[in-house]
């Protein structure tokens, strides 16, 4: 594998980094947080309309661009540089991915075109047990029952921890058949956010930039052309999009490791201490450089991951390799994230506590993000079971 961006590559890249610099300050972020959708509408429409985000990695046939899974990487590596509040990783990592995995050729060209055209979606798949014991975010985590009567499905339950859950338009729903455990008998449907007998619910998070919801199910219907593959075989499907959601996420945690170290070391620089820059003492240059191995390693896991997903998108190759790639970078990027946070707001003192500085955004974004799809000790846990299989 080729571990260097190309001229289209670096060309995207350059340009999200531009683009959002600007539209996605600290005063931005902290506007969007306190809105009731949690992101700026005109902003949203605008990467929808003018930059067309939304279909980067969407095949051509569908309306999209067609490029690949290291483009999208780029790109939420700038979106996580810049704490951009928008559904862009709910709409394109987790339920464009599923449509493009899981959906029918039908569901395929009606809800991808859509999603190209900026429609908002989401995958909902986590339970009450996605929180217990330490973070379960594997089949076990599916607690939501779907009941086969006739030609319908009637759902019951709730789905919690659902990003973007409450604005979303389009959902994509993980049920499993009456009775079923583990990952058998689990089912992925597709179907509109306004359907009777949903009710969302915002949870109170930690992390503002990204909001989660609870999603409850009473009675609600779906027609048999609203499950996604084959009835109570979705697992192997549903485990290859929270991988690729897994990928993106490191991407993301990645963007925001380097911005830790840019904030810090050019705040260091400004910060005087004995008639000197803090940044001059051996203390901090020991951290600074700390955090910059931490964003270098996470960056080599991160877009490593990227191209084993891509691959395994476009030829089914390495695809036995992109639960060991998702969880190895997940479990680094985590883990550097938090660590650069952490490092970030000492070196800033007390005032990085302080609703004025940015940093404190970052620390509950990294924290958020850490346990967000399984934290660094649940995907070491993994990496060995999969080793061991």
């Amino acid at each position: 594998m080729k571990f260097a961006f190309s001229d289209e590559q670096q060309m995207i890249r350059d340009t999200a980094e531009s683009f959002l610099a600007e539209v996605s300050t600290g005063e931005a972020v902290r506007a969007a947080m306190a809105t009731e959708l949690g992101y700026d509408a005109e902003l949203w429409q605008r990467i929808c309309g003018e930059l067309y985000w939304p279909a980067i990695h969407i095949p051509v046939e569908f309306g999209g661009l067609g490029l690949g899974y290291v483009e999208l990487a780029a790109m939420l590596e700038q979106m996580g540089r810049y704490l951009l509040c928008s559904p862009f990783f709910s709409t394109v990592c987790l339920g464009a991915n599923a449509l493009m995995i899981a959906g029918s050729d039908e569901q395929k060209a009606q809800y991808l075109a859509e999603i190209c055209a900026g429609r908002t979606a989401t995958l909902a798949y986590t339970g009450k047990a996605a929180a217990a014991c330490g973070g379960q975010w594997g089949a076990e985590a599916v607690e939501l029952v779907a009941q086969r009567r006739h030609d319908q499905f009637v759902l019951n339950g709730t789905l919690r921890y659902v990003p973007d859950g409450a604005s979303a338009e389009l959902l994509i729903v993980a049920a499993r058949s009456l009775g079923s455990t583990g990952a058998e008998g689990i089912n992925l449907f597709v179907l509109a956010a306004d359907r009777a007998g949903i009710e969302c619910r915002l949870l109170p998070t930690m992390d503002q930039t990204r909001r989660q919801a609870e999603i409850t199910f009473d009675s609600v219907t779906l027609p048999i052309s609203a499950l996604m593959g084959e009835e109570g075989a979705a697992w192997p499907a549903l485990a290859k999009i929270i991988d690729l959601a897994t990928v993106a996420l490191t991407a993301e945690q990645l963007g925001g490791a380097q911005q830790l170290l840019d904030i810090a070391v050019d705040y260091t620089k400004e910060r005087t201490q004995f008639n000197r820059p803090i940044a001059s003492f051996q203390a901090i240059k020991h951290m600074a450089a700390d955090m910059m191995t931490r964003a270098e390693v996470a960056r080599s896991g991160a877009y490593y991951a990227a191209c084993v997903a891509q691959e395994a998108l476009e030829h089914g190759e390495l695809a036995s390799q992109l639960p060991e790639a998702a969880s190895v970078a997940k479990a680094y990027c985590s883990d550097a994230f938090f660590r650069n946070a952490g490092d970030a707001l000492q070196m800033h003192g007390g005032v990085g506590f302080t609703w004025e500085y940015d940093v404190h955004l970052y620390f509950k974004r990294a924290k958020a993000s850490e346990h967000f799809l399984g934290s660094g000790d649940y995907h070491r846990e993994r990496i060995a079971r999969l080793i061991l299989d």
